[in-house]
């Protein structure tokens, strides 16, 4: 694999992580493979393979970040031969998560004792 392919390859990738980081997972979902031996494993797991399943999970990975950055990206090792690169990196970010502080479906409007919600 020439250099600067791998090169290219690694700067989209870091490209894509900056747009995870912000909400956006279609970047990343661009550089994936269409065949359906793709495989995705990350910090929200677990590990999925096929391109509708990691593109589902590239999609909930996105959902719990906004507003973030990459910080670092440092690389650990990188392998590259003919025709196979493998590189293994630590990221490093910052990002606001969306939190869920309070959710409530239920129409209720003033106490009830316990006996009238419990269904037998």
């Amino acid at each position: 694999m020439p250099t600067s392919d791998l090169t290219s390859a690694i700067e989209q990738s870091h490209a894509a992580l900056g747009a995870i980081l912000k909400g956006d997972p279609s970047v990343y979902q661009a550089l994936y493979s269409p065949a359906d031996d793709v495989t995705l494993g990350n910090p929200f797991g677990p590990y999925v393979r096929g391109r509708q399943k990691v593109e589902q999970t590239l999609s909930g990975a996105a959902s719990h970040y906004r507003d973030g950055e990459v910080v670092e990206v440092e690389l650990i090792a990188k392998y590259v031969s003919e025709t196979l690169a493998c590189i293994v990196e630590v990221e490093r970010l910052e990002s606001r998560s969306w939190k869920l502080v309070h959710r409530h479906a239920d129409p209720i409007t003033s106490p009830r004792p316990a006996a009238s919600v419990i269904s037998k």
